[in-house]
């Protein structure tokens, strides 16, 4: 018709979360793909707090070919620990002074004017990040992503594995077999995780995983510290199947 339509398209009003990227160990992710990380670092660092985005990096190994050029111009506000030489401090903060920090959470802090200050950030044990964690895990049950850990349905490999036939025996066994399998192999060798219960037994991740949630639940192990390792519980076992 020549005329102009108008629509009427409501936007939701809601306040969106301010969303915070970490990335632990920046050195591991410019020895995998370095070109691409640090493309998408200056992309992010450049333009997404403009939308409530924010990126925070750390790293153990503050060399040149873990912090370029690049990603320095775009991190202003910079934070060093203590670290092992001058090279180490001028790579972070651009001059000398973080090799005489004392440690425990003594720092020097560099904001966006550039000028160094010397603070001094809470030491948390680890014993307290595990009270913490404890604290917040009994809050409410966990919402886990089951497409994390789902094997394919149609690998005939996968089935196979997961259904017990490769581990002693031969056979298929009961949930309760594999379990007592598993609680010995634990006591005997003193650790636990699911990989090791899934090389040890040759199953499938989710059985493995479900074998330590039991176990965790029946008092033969500990919960995952904040690393992910567990302790063995029991003692005085000889590494014969586990009765419960």
């Amino acid at each position: 018709t020549g005329k102009p339509i108008f629509e009427d398209q409501e936007l939701p009003m809601e306040p969106l979360p301010f969303i915070v990227v970490i990335v632990d160990e920046m050195a591991d992710l410019m020895l995998v793909a370095g070109k691409d990380v640090e493309a998408s670092i200056q992309r992010l660092a450049q333009m997404a707090r403009a939308a409530g985005l924010h990126l925070i990096m750390a790293t153990q190994r503050p060399s040149v070919d873990v912090i370029t050029g690049t990603i320095k111009a775009n991190f202003p506000t910079r934070i060093s620990y203590s670290v092992t030489s001058k090279i180490d401090s001028r790579t972070i903060l651009g001059e000398m002074g973080a090799e005489q920090l004392l440690g425990q959470g003594d720092m020097l802090y560099m904001g966006q004017g550039g000028r160094l200050q010397r603070v001094h950030g809470p030491f948390v044990s680890d014993e307290e990040v595990e009270s913490i964690v404890k604290h917040l895990r009994d809050q409410g049950d966990p919402s886990y992503l089951e497409t994390v850990t789902e094997e394919p349905e149609e690998d005939p490999v996968a089935a196979y594995m997961a259904g017990g036939n490769a581990g002693s025996g031969g056979g298929n066994g009961s949930d309760d077999d594999l379990y007592n399998q598993a609680v010995g192999i634990v006591l005997r060798e003193k650790k636990a995780s699911t990989s090791f219960i899934q090389r040890k037994l040759s199953i499938g991740y989710n059985r493995a995983a479900r074998i330590i949630e039991q176990m965790e639940e029946n008092g033969v192990v500990s919960g995952a510290n904040h690393v992910g390792k567990r302790e063995v519980l029991m003692e005085n076992m000889d590494g014969s199947p586990y009765e419960y």
